[in-house]
């Protein structure tokens, strides 16, 4: 049996560190060369008091700023389906960008699943070790029907390729308009592409008005069979629902139909696709956001060479980057820091806001601030925390 003054302190030295490893121990060998504190039988004591109360697993362990980065490798990049061996690279550079960016602990955890269920069950199964769940790189619509599954967790289960895609985008969106003195509420906004990043593209975008922002309210989607409709017959419940937030003409045909006196063209589906052509149609000063990764949908010198006034790709290794990583390290950040039991559409819109409002000066080829800039993830956080409901 522990005395007294070991297990006091024992417990105050579970609760100064949270936990005590990340890839290694946080501990000093010297704070307990005997390991009395840190093991048996120091450590018989923090369990002893979470078992009486589960909450204060924040204070005692690594939970409080532990995130899982789990994948099924499904949709990894514009790579498509390669599985989990394969998506193992990008979900560690999605763990250490955590790390560096926001002093995140996080680890990848990709998983061979043949189905949604596959994938709840194993999230809830592991989630007593993990403060939030950032999902990564699957498939929809498998996607969304884990990520609504997974909401009664009591920490934030946030599909990144979803939410962290549409914050980024519409901050970027918001500088456009301030660079080109457009006006939300008159784009004419065509989103290519229709999974996971398309479909919250468009929800962010389409309820804008509902979060104070100016309503954009002519907005179409356009799949592989062309503009989404709600008369089409072809379509996953997810991409039905979405159908009845645009597309207000009803519009249907091609993707050069849909870009014809556009405004904002946003890329989330393949490489090549957009051609110069299709640029020229769009209404004056043009706005392209080739997101495709690896390869864009447009390469920023054809865009820029066919009319295109603001260019912006995903890509690090060219200007006027539009990246998750500008989003998901400061909205894990503040979920984390006010222990948030989920990330909710206020934060999503207090993050955009907090992006586009950072760039005081925002430029043709500089809308958002550079990835690697610390102070951003401070000022995410910031707002999403003030935004936990």
């Amino acid at each position: 049996m522990s005395t007294p003054d070991l297990s006091e302190k024992a417990l105050a030295l579970h609760k100064k560190y949270k936990g005590k490893i990340t890839v290694k121990s946080k501990i000093p060998q010297s704070e307990d060369p005997n390991f009395s504190l840190v093991y048996t039988p120091g450590v018989a004591v923090p369990s002893k008091e979470i078992a009486k109360n589960p909450s204060t697993l924040f204070d005692y362990t690594i939970k409080s700023n532990f995130v899982a980065v789990v994948s099924d490798g499904t949709a990894v990049l514009g790579l498509g389906n390669i599985g989990p061996e394969a998506a193992m690279p990008v979900m560690e550079g999605k763990a250490l960008l955590m790390s560096e960016l926001a002093g995140i602990d996080a680890v990848p955890l990709c998983i061979k699943a043949e189905n949604a269920d596959d994938i709840i069950r194993f999230v809830r199964m592991c989630a007593p070790t993990f403060g939030a769940i950032n999902l990564e790189d699957i498939a929809a619509p498998r996607c969304f029907e884990v990520e609504e599954n997974l909401q009664d967790l009591g920490i934030p289960v946030f599909h990144d390729d979803q939410h962290g895609t549409a914050v980024v985008v519409f901050a970027a969106l918001l500088n456009a308009c301030r660079v080109l003195g457009k006006k939300l509420s008159d784009l004419r906004v065509v989103i290519v592409g229709s999974g996971a990043a398309g479909i919250a593209v468009t929800k962010l975008l389409a309820n804008a008005g509902r979060a104070n922002f100016p309503q954009i309210s002519d907005i179409k989607i356009v799949d592989s069979h062309g503009i989404v409709s709600p008369s089409r017959n072809d379509m996953n419940p997810y991409k039905f629902q979405i159908a009845k937030l645009t597309n207000p003409e009803k519009k249907e045909g091609n993707l050069a139909e849909a870009l014809k006196g556009a405004d904002v063209v946003i890329g989330v589906s393949r490489a090549g696709i957009i051609t110069k052509e299709m640029i020229r149609s769009m209404n004056t000063d043009p706005i392209v956001f080739a997101m495709a990764n690896p390869v864009p949908e447009i390469m920023p010198d054809e865009a820029l060479s066919a009319g295109a006034s603001i260019v912006a790709t995903g890509r690090s290794d060219m200007p006027n980057q539009i990246n998750n990583a500008l989003g998901f390290p400061g909205i894990f950040r503040g979920a984390l820091n006010c222990r948030a039991p989920r990330i909710t559409t206020a934060m999503k819109y207090a993050a955009a806001r907090a992006l586009s409002e950072y760039v005081v000066l925002p430029k043709v080829d500089q809308l958002l601030a550079k990835i690697g800039d610390k102070d951003v993830v401070k000022v995410v956080a910031d707002a999403v925390c003030e935004a936990n409901e």
